[in-house]
């Protein structure tokens, strides 16, 4: 890889990861609502994940949802440019959004990729499971050998 190459030209990235508790699929302007809704319902706890030490996003006071949407815009954009990839997560049976998955050029040179994630304050339970299941992904599937999973 090229050095400011995210990824491998030829490679595919994957676009979903399914477990018995959650499923991955990529973050879209179609889950602009259920986003919103998701984190907005769990400032402090997404605050406090480990992978989310600055302590800027969420921003307290939330943001408008065409805010938002600009948000997931960009994601969208980033994950067809390949130049980040970010993943909405959602519960197997409703598909309701639960979480977020972001993988993202590092800011050091010791590492590909990092890698935050947080889950709705509803199913804090997933949190660990969820940044284990995706360690064990990036590992399996993605081109990148040194990861930062900040707080991890």
């Amino acid at each position: 890889m090229a050095e400011t190459q995210f990824v491998p030209t030829d490679f595919e990235p994957p676009t979903a990861l399914v477990t018995d508790r959650f499923r991955l699929e990529p973050l879209g302007p179609e889950h602009n609502d259920a986003d919103h809704a998701a984190w907005t319902s769990s400032i402090a706890h997404v605050r406090s994940t480990p992978g989310f030490p600055d302590g800027n996003w969420p921003p307290p006071e939330g943001m408008p949802l065409d805010r938002n949407l600009d948000d997931l815009r960009r994601h969208a954009a980033d994950f067809e440019a390949h130049t980040g990839f970010t993943f909405t997560v959602l519960e197997p049976v409703t598909s309701d959004v639960i979480g977020c998955v972001y993988l993202y050029p590092p800011e050091t040179p010791e590492a590909d990729v990092t890698v935050q994630s947080w889950v709705r304050a509803s199913h804090a339970d997933l949190d660990v499971p969820l940044a284990d299941a995706v360690a064990t992904w990036l590992a399996a599937e993605w081109p990148w050998e040194r990861v930062h999973r900040p707080g991890r």
